[in-house]
């Protein structure tokens, strides 16, 4: 009997679109050699264009979907994503607790691709007490991570014009371990995400900015290192592994609507596409 594959546990609302969401997750994970298991937090009414309604699942259900999965299959990486509700993020704290040894990777969906709203205030204050002390892997964009590292701020407006080192600093002070910034949203010639921890930038990695808009990128990117983490890679080598991926992924995209691109999780990359990033690896572990 062959070995079985890795287990990844991915915690995400349901699109219809299969853009982004568990679906996105599930469709990952599965592209990077892992088996799926998905816990769904929200139903959402989405297109490609946006999310036009969320509706959270009682907390009550995404307990019992995750503890009946964990008494029964082993997970070797948590991710989590879009979560729904603050009582949903404590009953996940919770449950993260209670397996301390399973790395977690997290995106924090705090808003869709043209800005509709996703997370409360008070759900992000609690992502930073609860959830952050327990992620092994953060992985904003920079819109998202200048908003949880200063969600303390009167000033909110104020928060933009924090550097991105500065940004990484808090949130590495809330306890996760480490911090990948994506570079979508910056105005850069190329993208250019920066993975910190410790206190300190370790890693930049700079990729060709493609010219459409895309609808689940940071799912798949978060999914993809959950993936790498569950197979046994380090951290720094998922990160490289996942960003080529998505950006395979992401160049192969199709529009299947009238809104955003849909990056394709089942493009196999080549030797040429493995080559458009230009890494600065600042410091090893």
């Amino acid at each position: 009997m062959s070995q079985p594959p890795p287990n990844v546990l991915s915690f995400a609302s349901s699109d219809s679109s299969c853009g982004a969401g568990s679906q996105a997750d599930i469709m990952t994970i599965a592209s990077m050699g892992c088996h799926p298991l998905s816990v769904i937090t929200a139903l959402t009414v989405q297109d490609t264009s946006g999310v036009h309604d969320l509706l959270p699942l009682e907390p009550d259900w995404v307990e019992r979907q995750t503890r009946t999965i964990l008494n029964d299959i082993p997970v070797h990486a948590f991710k989590l994503g879009l979560l729904g509700s603050d009582a949903i993020i404590n009953v996940i704290a919770e449950i993260l607790l209670d397996y301390p040894d399973i790395p977690v990777v997290m995106d924090p969906v705090l808003a869709s691709g043209r800005g509709d709203e996703l997370t409360t205030e008070i759900m992000i204050k609690s992502i930073r007490k609860l959830l952050l002390p327990r992620v092994t892997l953060l992985t904003p964009n920079s819109l998202e991570a200048r908003r949880l590292a200063f969600a303390d701020e009167v000033d909110t407006a104020s928060s933009h014009s924090h550097s991105l080192d500065a940004c990484a600093s808090r949130l590495l002070d809330t306890g996760c371990d480490f911090v990948l910034i994506t570079g979508t949203h910056e105005h850069t010639a190329q993208v250019t995400n920066s993975l910190y921890t410790r206190g300190r930038l370790i890693r930049t990695d700079n990729w060709k900015r493609l010219p459409h808009s895309y609808h689940g990128s940071g799912c798949t990117l978060a999914s993809a290192i959950a993936a790498s983490i569950a197979s046994g890679q380090t951290i720094i080598d998922s990160v490289i592994a996942a960003q080529s991926y998505t950006w395979g992924a992401l160049s192969a995209g199709f529009q299947p609507g009238l809104g955003q691109y849909i990056p394709d999780r089942h493009f196999r990359n080549s030797i040429k596409e493995q080559t458009t990033c230009t890494q600065q690896n600042i410091e090893e572990q």
